[in-house]
């Protein structure tokens, strides 16, 4: 079943970006936490790891000049932000999609591209102008791209993530 529906696939450098691509050290502009307006700032740029979450069509239609992307951590660097995640009972939790604001996703066996399982990070999610990020891949050649249907898969949890709603008084339980 695994080859009829494989996770990964690498596209061309000069491929479209679409949503699910993979973008290996993609500079990110950080401001500081405080600033008055006018004031000139500093910022820091911080490499991360992403994956594309804007929709493909949107990419191609050339509709958006800010591509939002999510940083992707190793599971073996997740873990070391909680205990919890180190745990079987964690990993049960990520893989079935129970923790919000986290995506887990397959290993990678393509030659040269091999990774373990990556969490996608919901609750970082960054503007790349599109036209930056495109001489980007351009520059780093092949990279890998997350396929349908586990793309919309991912879409789908970002979605949930974003639609929570938090209710002022909720239901009582039933007893």
């Amino acid at each position: 079943m695994e080859k009829d529906y494989p996770w990964y696939s690498l596209v061309d450098g000069a491929e479209t970006i679409l949503q699910g691509d993979f973008i290996h050290e993609c500079p990110v502009l950080i401001p500081p936490a405080e600033f008055s307006v006018g004031d000139e700032i500093e910022v820091s740029v911080v490499n991360y790891n992403v994956i594309v979450m804007s929709q493909s069509c949107d990419l191609v239609q050339g509709k958006i000049d800010l591509v939002l992307v999510c940083p992707v951590w190793p599971l073996s660097e997740f873990e070391n932000r909680s205990d919890f995640f180190k745990s079987k009972l964690g990993k049960e939790a990520l893989r079935q999609g129970n923790v919000p604001g986290y995506h887990l996703l397959n290993k990678c066996e393509i030659e040269g591209f091999q990774q373990n399982y990556l969490v996608v990070d919901f609750r970082s999610v960054y503007g790349i102008p599109f036209n930056f990020l495109f001489q980007l891949v351009q520059k780093k050649g092949k990279r890998l791209r997350l396929l349908s249907p586990y793309r919309e898969h991912l879409s789908q949890a970002f979605a949930r993530f974003f639609m929570r709603v938090g209710l002022p008084v909720d239901i009582p339980p039933f007893k």
